[in-house]
């Protein structure tokens, strides 16, 4: 991913095997990553057991925050596509017991179906 791409928002997937190192503190035992998505300097991480939203913060990105998702605390979630003049997408996530959703935008490099699909594929079993 090119940096260009990064200032304009542009999501890519990497290859979960290479990130399961940098993740290893906060795995649980037998938890594994099996899909993963950069979103500029931030994360969405699917293992076996949870969605993990990281947020690096800060001008170094060296303060990171890890918010982990269980797949059976989501209620429900929703994607809305980009339109003619609003390009960006964007994955809304509702957790229970919380009223407002997580929200995050992606550009049309990777596909929103895509990583909505993966999310259901979790969710739903």
């Amino acid at each position: 991913m090119g940096l260009l791409d990064g200032v304009m928002g542009n999501a890519s997937k990497i290859d979960a095997a290479k990130i399961q190192d940098e993740f290893s503190r906060i795995l649980a035992p037998g938890e594994v990553v099996e899909h993963a998505y950069l979103l500029i300097r931030d994360y969405f991480v699917f293992t076996n057991k949870r969605l993990v939203l990281v947020d690096k913060q800060g001008m170094t990105g060296s303060k990171v925050e890890y918010h982990s998702l269980p797949y059976k605390s989501i209620t429900h979630f929703s994607i809305e596509t980009g339109g003619t003049f609003d390009l960006d997408a964007e994955l809304k996530i509702w957790i229970s017991g919380s009223a407002a959703p997580f929200q995050k935008q992606f550009n049309k490099k990777l596909s929103i179906y895509e990583v909505q699909s993966v999310l259901a594929s979790y969710v739903l079993k």
